[in-house]
């Protein structure tokens, strides 16, 4: 057998090839503008290379690396990191962990309710319907597209809800200790979806800090692992458990006492994801500037839209720059401007699935809603957003505004 060796220059070279939102020039109307992207560059690629010519492939020694230093990023404040094979994985294993048998009266059983938002992405609420328990649908505000602490409240059933599931809506966050205090006070369990808003942070602590679980995805995300997931847990009992439903239900006696998966993430994935999280910092700060970059060009069309507010108290590492069209406003629908910007390489993204009421998978799930719905109905009829990763640029967003602009001019 040949022996095959890379060699420093052949992976900086074979990088070129690889690196997302590299240096090519931007072409206005030529280049397409994604509204999300991963930054490889080539020490992401010696990662791959190293651990691909390592012959460890499975969960190893990279695993455990990323999993120390995402402690170190989130201050040595969660209990424990466990990677997974896919955000939609984390999610799964967060809320099949509070329906064990070790949590007693807390535990999560078939009929208990789990609150959580109309507006969704599918698998953070199918994780609640496979374990067969009943969502609670409650809405979210336009312009945050994150819930009143009042309406979640207003939810729950003392004996009957069981736990509080609520995403950072594209990294703008939800009042996580007031949440917090709530499921205390409940005797509940607090997960907090954080796929979408690694690097946000609620009164200076990290939301993933908040609560009894939160989860992660690495899927061209803040940060990437190509896929890959993380289940963070604020426990000793819950990451147990937590680890033993990733792994086929085994419990650390090699016995057997759940009903498991095996979920479990490649070092592949990890290697990537242990020389992303050190330019986490650098591309937090890149999100927050294009954020910020992005808003004071939209100002100008306020009149037509409803723009995108921070929520008290919280430092967003936003995910992407939402818009909802006035409706009573507008001479035109969501389709007609999204088809202009997408002809003319703005790309765009719909706010997640929209209220997932109205989408057939759920036509035939028991759930509940608390509430009228009527924000929720207008996200999934009027809402989309555009990228703010770090493979965007200035001119770029400049180009973004003016294409905005030429649509409109007819429209006043």
């Amino acid at each position: 057998m040949t022996e095959f060796r890379l060699g420093q220059d052949d992976i900086i070279k074979a990088s070129k090839h690889l690196i997302s939102g590299s240096h090519e020039p931007f072409l206005p109307g030529e280049t397409y503008i994604s509204p999300h992207g991963a930054i490889i560059d080539s020490e992401d690629v010696g990662n791959l290379v190293a651990c691909a010519l390592s012959g460890w492939i499975t969960e190893g020694a990279y695993s455990k690396e990323y999993s120390r230093q995402l402690k170190l990023y989130l201050d040595q404040q969660v209990r424990s990191v466990t990677l997974c094979n896919s955000g939609s994985s984390a999610n799964l294993l967060a809320i099949t962990a509070i329906t064990d048998k070790a949590f007693g009266e807390r535990r999560l059983l078939p009929g208990d309710e789990v609150i959580t938002t109309a507006v969704n992405f599918p698998t953070t609420v199918n994780a609640i319907v496979q374990n067969r328990a009943v969502p609670v649908f409650v809405d979210m505000d336009l312009g945050t597209y994150v819930p009143k602490i009042d309406k979640i409240e207003e939810a729950i059933i003392e004996g009957k809800t069981k736990a509080i599931v609520l995403a950072h809506t594209l990294g703008n966050c939800f009042d996580s200790k007031a949440i917090e205090d709530l499921c205390d006070e409940y005797k509940i369990f607090m997960i907090s979806d954080c796929c979408s808003s690694m690097g946000s942070t609620y009164m200076e602590r990290h939301v993933e800090t908040y609560g009894d679980l939160s989860t992660h995805s690495y899927a061209n995300s803040v940060i990437t692992g190509g896929e890959c997931g993380s289940v963070m847990a604020n426990s000793p009992m819950i990451d147990d458990v937590v680890k033993s439903f990733l792994s086929f239900g085994k419990d650390k006696d090699c016995s057997y006492s759940r009903i498991g998966y095996n979920l479990k993430n490649t070092d592949m994935q990890a290697a990537l994801l242990s020389s992303q999280i050190k330019k986490l910092p650098e591309f937090v700060e890149k999100r927050r500037y294009n954020f910020m970059y992005l808003d004071n060009l939209m100002q100008e069309f306020e009149d037509w839209f409803i723009l995108p507010k921070s929520t008290p108290d919280s430092n967003p590492a936003w995910f992407g720059y939402p818009i909802t069209l006035k409706s009573y406003a507008c001479s035109f629908g969501r389709r007609q401007l999204i088809e202009y910007l997408e002809a003319h390489k703005v790309g765009t993204r719909l706010l997640f699935a929209g209220n997932l009421m109205k989408q057939p998978a759920y036509k035939d799930v028991e759930y509940r809603v608390h509430g009228e719905v009527h924000n929720s109905n207008i996200i999934s009829d009027y809402s989309f957003f555009l990228g703010v990763w770090p493979g965007i640029t200035e001119p770029m967003m400049g180009y973004m505004a003016e294409t905005f602009r030429d649509f409109l001019k007819d429209k006043r």
